[in-house]
């Protein structure tokens, strides 16, 4: 039967109609009752595809010919496009990724809470759509992707070395990159210079699958302020080739503000248990959020190696403007801001209210919060370090008092039931739940109809040419 299987012809279906566009990217087709999601297809595509992976009812697709083209077609601008997994809606109008987000987010809503979205706001687009991030973290690889103009040069004369992203499903590959549309200057420029140095001086490139080599990542973070920080990460190197990528990198950028590098010799790329060591600069840079659109009202927060920060600095203010403008605060409320993270939220309404007790699992995030808060002057928020399940408890609540608003803003599996029950228990007049995650959100709201209702849902676009999206949902207690 295998033998069968594997000499079988590839199954082609033509002239398949795109009808809509699925929530993982890719696009929607039907063939009798077989639907198929096919790879880089848009919404009004017509197209011939081949089957790559077949189940009772649905089937994977690629494209083997664009038959007619949608209107919602459009040229990608990157060079990388179809093979980086980064950015995998550019070929569709802006305008159009809009529609489909705010259509996900809605079918989402109806579907798995049975929540009426009649009253649905439009998405929220983002006003820059290139270079809009603020945090890059690329990968140095001894096993570049191959395409196929590679294919017809000699063995010899391939670089196998490479300084980029994953490609697609294949962890140990990784896509070398020239040009990068995601984040700004000097970003660009850093990536070439760093891996030009690496490839002069015969420094070793990582080996993901037998963990070996001198040079693992790069991360770059830029900020609204100017401030620029760039953290290269070894594996097994000397302190003389660290030394020397250093020094190099510190002469020719004269404006890197954070000049940092850390030794990861453990199996996997986190760098939260790993010892941050600086080189040049200080050991954080700072990022500015204006409190209402002027330059002189603003709130700033220290960012470190390990600190986690809306990666859309623009859009960020966008978000956590819509989030109090939900909660409609009048001053004198007990907001709890649930995950927390640096207490970027928290610090942002914390003007607008009597008091934010903010909680998060990581510490270090807490010990950013409470960093952040100081250097605003801000004197009216409470921040813990803890499991939320374990540390929202009816003693904890009892201590602090009952919220007047929760803000919640989970990770992309949601809260948990324990988490969700104790929001129950609370009865808070309002709840805004900010999510990157339709589906699981979508969970939770379900639990919390029980004591509330739906009243406003507004979607955030984050992160424009791909297929994420942020929701806002206010709740109010029945």
């Amino acid at each position: 039967m295998s033998r069968n299987r594997r000499n079988s012809a590839p199954i082609v279906i033509p002239e398949l109609q795109i009808i809509d566009i699925a929530e993982e990217g890719k696009g929607v087709g039907k063939a009798d009752d077989l639907v198929i999601f096919v790879d880089k297809a848009v919404p009004g595509d017509v197209v011939d595809v081949r089957l790559v992976k077949k189940k009772k009812n649905f089937a994977e697709a690629v494209i083997e010919k664009l038959q007619k083209p949608s209107d919602l077609r459009t040229d990608p601008f990157c060079s990388h496009f179809g093979t980086c997994g980064g950015c995998k809606w550019q070929h569709m109008d802006y305008e159009a990724q809009l529609r489909f987000k705010h259509k996900n987010v809605e079918a989402a809503l109806q579907r798995l809470a049975k929540v009426d979205t009649s009253a649905m706001e439009p998405i929220l687009g983002s006003a820059v759509n290139r270079y809009y991030r603020n945090k890059l973290e690329y990968t140095f690889s001894n096993k570049r992707w191959l395409n196929a103009g590679d294919m017809h040069m000699e063995r010899d004369d391939k670089e196998m070395n490479a300084l980029g992203f994953h490609v697609p499903l294949r962890f140990d590959k990784i896509l070398d990159i020239e040009h990068c549309y995601l984040q700004k200057e000097p970003s660009n420029s850093l990536r070439l210079r760093i891996r030009e140095y690496a490839l002069q001086n015969d420094l070793s490139f990582y080996d993901l699958r037998n963990h070996e080599g001198a040079l693992r990542n790069l991360i770059i973070r830029t900020s609204s302020t100017g401030e620029l920080m760039v953290v290269v990460v070894f594996a097994y190197a000397s302190q003389e080739q660290i030394d020397g990528l250093m020094e190099h990198v510190k002469t020719t950028f004269p404006e890197i503000t954070s000049l940092l590098y850390i030794v990861n010799q453990k199996r996997n790329d986190t760098i939260f248990d790993q010892e941050v060591i600086v080189y040049s600069g200080r050991d954080h840079i700072f990022e500015a959020m204006s409190l209402d659109g002027s330059e002189t009202n603003q709130v700033k927060f220290k960012i470190g190696a390990k600190s986690f920060y809306q990666t859309n600095s623009e859009q960020a203010y966008e978000l956590y403007k819509i989030t109090k403008e939900f909660a409609g605060f009048k001053g004198d409320e007990l907001v709890y801001d649930l995950y927390t993270g640096a207490g970027t939220i928290a610090n942002f309404v914390a003007g607008s209210v009597k008091q934010v007790v903010g909680i998060e699992y990581v510490p270090t995030a807490i010990e950013d919060a409470k960093f952040n808060a100081e250097l605003n002057g801000i004197g009216n928020t409470l921040f813990y370090a803890g499991d939320m399940k374990d540390i929202l408890t009816a003693d904890f609540i009892a201590a602090h008092g009952k919220p007047d608003v929760v803000i919640t803003d989970p990770p992309r599996a949601g809260m948990h039931a324990d988490v969700v029950e104790r929001l129950l228990e609370m009865e808070a007049e309002k709840i805004v739940y900010v999510s990157c995650n339709a589906a699981t959100q979508a969970r939770d709201l379900a639990l919390l109809k029980e004591k509330y209702e739906v009243v406003r849902i507004k979607p955030v676009d984050m992160f424009p040419h791909t297929q994420h999206v942020e929701n806002v949902v206010l709740l109010k207690l029945k």
